[in-house]
C-alpha cells in the first residue's frame, strides 16, 4: 500500500459536476448554496482550477444525489485509481459497482494522526464497512465513536455525520466500501 495515490483530475471532475448539475437543472447559486460553500469554490471546480477537497466533494455529491465515486471517475472509466484528500483521509476510489437501487464503492482509505475527518451524513440507508490493515482508527458518530485496530472490522451506518482519525502516532490503512441506495 505504498505506492502514491493519483489525485482525481480537477477538469474531469468539474466536468463531471457540471453535467450532473445541468442534468438536474439546477443553477450554479443554486448548487453551491445548498451545498454550503462559495458560488466562487464550486465555479473554480467545474472549471477544472480548482482541486477539490474530500469534504467539498461529499457536500455537492450529497446536493446532487450521487455517490462521491460519481464525481471521480466517469462511469465505465479505465483511469488510474483517482483520490481525494480532506483534513485527515486520503481516498482512492478502487472499484465502483451498480446494482438496481444500490451503488457499492471500494476505497483505500489512509488516515494521517494528528486530525480528524468529519463527514457529514450520506443518504438515508447508507452503510460503511472497514477493514484495517494498519494502525488503529476511531470512527463513528461523534461521541459514539469506536476503535478499531489492524485486522478489525467495522460496519457503521452513516446517514448520520461521522468521524474517522487515526489514534496515536501510525498512520492507519484501510479498506472501505460505502453501500449507497440509488
Amino acid at each position: 500500500m505504498d505506492e502514491p495515490a493519483k489525485s482525481a483530475s480537477p477538469t474531469a471532475v468539474g466536468a463531471r459536476i457540471r453535467a450532473l448539475r445541468t442534468e438536474r437543472g439546477l443553477s450554479l447559486s443554486r448548487l453551491a448554496a445548498d451545498a454550503g460553500i462559495g458560488k466562487a469554490t464550486l465555479s473554480g471546480l467545474e472549471a477544472g482550477t480548482r482541486n477539490a477537497r474530500l469534504e467539498t466533494l461529499y457536500a455537492v455529491a450529497a446536493q446532487l444525489g450521487v455517490p462521491l465515486g460519481a464525481l471521480l471517475a466517469g462511469p465505465g472509466s479505465s483511469d488510474p485509481a483517482p483520490s481525494v484528500a480532506g483534513d485527515a483521509v486520503t481516498g482512492t476510489l478502487l472499484r465502483s459497482f451498480a446494482d438496481p437501487g444500490m451503488t457499492t464503492e471500494l476505497y483505500r482509505l489512509d488516515v494521517r494522526p494528528g486530525a480528524v475527518q468529519s463527514s457529514p451524513a450520506h443518504p438515508r440507508g447508507t452503510a460503511e464497512h472497514l477493514l484495517v490493515f494498519r494502525g488503529t482508527l476511531r470512527v463513528g458518530p461523534p461521541g459514539a465513536e469506536v476503535e478499531v485496530a489492524a485486522g478489525g472490522f467495522v460496519a457503521l451506518a452513516t446517514d448520520r455525520p461521522h468521524t474517522y482519525a487515526a489514534v496515536g502516532d501510525e498512520p492507519v490503512e484501510a479498506a472501505l466500501v460505502i453501500r449507497q441506495p440509488t
